[in-house]
């Protein structure tokens, strides 16, 4: 068996897994998944981290100064702070004093008087923290440190922790609803000879005396979800490109292994026309402030803010699959494409509970058919998306249980990208399809979303009444049943869904012979004339739905 097979394997192992599980949620559950009284009272509005990387210990050791801004009226005598096992905080300073804490699992609760705060300023806290992160076993869908070395026997280490939190590795507010407003600045302190890439721009670099080590220094402006807070360390080379967007000029970066560099070359000049195509449907990107860059990383891939992980091999498609099965797959390459769509659904716009992240996945999986569409044509478009449909289980429904970290079933890939297509073909207008996601990310730019938000923002825009899909697809595992039959006598065919909540309709348009109708299929029985279309019925391929004749 070779790695591609195994690989794929893995990935559909890990799929099954993750549709099928029935969750037992526990108190941590609660505590990561929810904004309780004591996180509400305060908002990040900046972090400072700085780490320190022991190659050969496998441990870290760092701090993080927190500015956050108070609520007053709600202010308790505890403020939640998020850092996992094994990981251990060492302590907690304000204004050159220690707070007292205590641990609960996960979870540190630092005690102190913060009424006293009173106004709504900004505080600092420094965190101070060391320890061995938990090693990430098939990165990036269990997620954790990654400690390996290239083919040259040079170190080469990340980190992917969507999922698993941004405090495996470092203490923080871990929690998808509240990011740094002001941004962040990340400090890496690596042994020399190795380069260390960040999120945002590079502000600085410095060795030590005895040039040993090496600190970069990178600093994001914008916004950031915590787990897209992300680094590189490695034997890494570097060129720069650009773009003239739609905001000016973009800046592109390129960081990969120094023996790939006329390979990556190559490869990641897609990245310049996918930029252009997904700013033409979706808007301006949202980072220009930071740049946009791809860093080759040891794991397939991740959407880490404006520094993505690139780790499909340079192959084509999903590690040279098609996870379409239409041949489409392999016409581009699925992680630049795919985490590179993330930039606009789940780093620009973010679910505020993670029970929403098919918002993320569904829209983000759906930007690969605007990319094919750009590549080939609206009708490859079409038919790549409907190929991935294969992939839906529906053994479970797409939204997550709120407020227990609860991100849903794999489902939220192709079942919610099924969705965003069912939409695109309800609103029959390409360019009125294309102002609703320039619109979501114009509206949410850099701030967080709901389900019900999303809804109501394309309902207002395109005026459907979009409840009952919404319910059906994301809220249900059913599948319309579209059962129908002729009628020999009277030439006349009859129709109906079930397996569907009350209100459930759509226009199918149905052929046969030489008939060609659109009707409003409903939980009704109606009919429709059926002379001249013979006794096979053809109905829309764009919507996911099973027929019973």
């Amino acid at each position: 068996m070779n790695k591609k097979t195994i690989s794929f394997i893995s990935f559909i192992l890990w799929y099954l897994l993750i549709s099928g599980t029935t969750f037992a949620y526990t108190h941590q559950d609660t505590l990561r998944g929810s904004n309780g009284k004591h996180r509400q009272w305060w908002d990040v509005k900046q972090y400072y981290l700085y780490v320190t990387f022991d190659t050969t210990q496998k441990s870290i050791s760092g701090m993080n100064i927190m500015s956050i801004q108070t609520i007053p009226d709600i202010i308790t005598d505890s403020m939640q702070i998020d850092l996992q096992e094994p990981m251990v905080l060492d302590s907690a300073v304000y204004k050159n004093k220690k707070i007292p804490f205590v641990r609960e699992d996960n979870v540190y609760w630092l005690k102190y008087d913060f009424r006293s705060w009173g106004i709504e300023i900004e505080q600092d806290i420094t965190l101070y923290y060391h320890g061995k992160p938990r090693a990430a076993k098939m990165p990036p869908w269990d997620g954790g440190f990654i400690w390996t070395k290239d083919k040259n026997d040079n170190p080469w280490i990340s980190v992917a922790c969507q999922g698993l939190g941004a405090s495996s590795w470092w203490p923080c507010k871990d929690y998808q609803a509240d990011e740094p407003d002001n941004g962040m600045t990340i400090n890496l302190y690596t042994p020399y000879g190795l380069t260390a890439v960040s999120n945002g721009r590079l502000k600085d670099k410095q060795s030590t005396k005895d040039s040993s080590a090496t600190l970069w220094v990178w600093q994001v402006k914008n916004p950031i979800n915590t787990y897209d807070v992300a680094f590189y360390i490695g034997d890494y080379m570097h060129w720069s490109d650009t773009i003239s967007g739609e905001n000016g000029t973009l800046d592109i970066d390129n960081y990969v292994l120094s023996y790939n560099e006329d390979t990556a070359k190559k490869h990641f000049e897609v990245a310049k026309q996918m930029l252009h195509c997904f700013e033409h449907w979706m808007g301006p990107y949202p980072f220009y402030e930071d740049g946009y860059k791809l860093v080759e990383a040891p794991f397939l891939g991740m959407e880490h803010q404006s520094a993505i992980a690139y780790g499909n091999q340079y192959k084509m498609g999903y590690r040279g699959e098609d996870r379409s099965n239409t041949g489409i797959g392999t016409q581009f390459d699925f992680i630049i494409v795919h985490e590179s769509g993330h930039e606009w659904f789940g780093n620009n716009i973010t679910a505020a509970d993670i029970a929403d992240n098919w918002i993320h996945e569904g829209f983000t999986t759906y930007t690969e058919a605007l990319f094919v569409e750009c590549l080939l044509g609206r009708e490859k478009a079409y038919e790549y998306t409907r190929g991935q449909w294969k992939n839906i289980m529906n053994n479970r429904p797409v939204i997550g249980d709120y407020g227990v970290n609860d991100s849903g079933p794999a489902d939220k890939y192709d079942k919610g990208a099924a969705l965003v297509h069912m939409i695109r073909t309800l609103i029959g207008d390409d360019e009125q399809f294309r102002a609703v996601l320039r619109e979501l990310n114009a509206t949410y730019r850099h701030s967080f979303i709901n389900t019900s938000q999303v809804e109501l923002l394309i309902s207002d825009k395109t005026g459907l009444k979009l409840k009952p899909l919404f319910e059906q697809y994301l809220y249900t595992a059913d599948i319309p049943v579209f059962e129908w039959y002729i009628d020999k006598k009277s030439k006349e065919l009859f129709y109906r869904f079930t397996n569907t909540v009350e209100g459930f309709s759509l226009p199918i348009r149905i052929t046969g012979g030489k008939k060609d109708v659109t009707v409003t299929v409903t939980g009704d029985w109606q009919s429709t004339d059926w002379k001249k279309g013979g006794y096979n019925v053809n109905f829309s391929k764009d919507f996911l739905i099973k027929s019973k004749p």
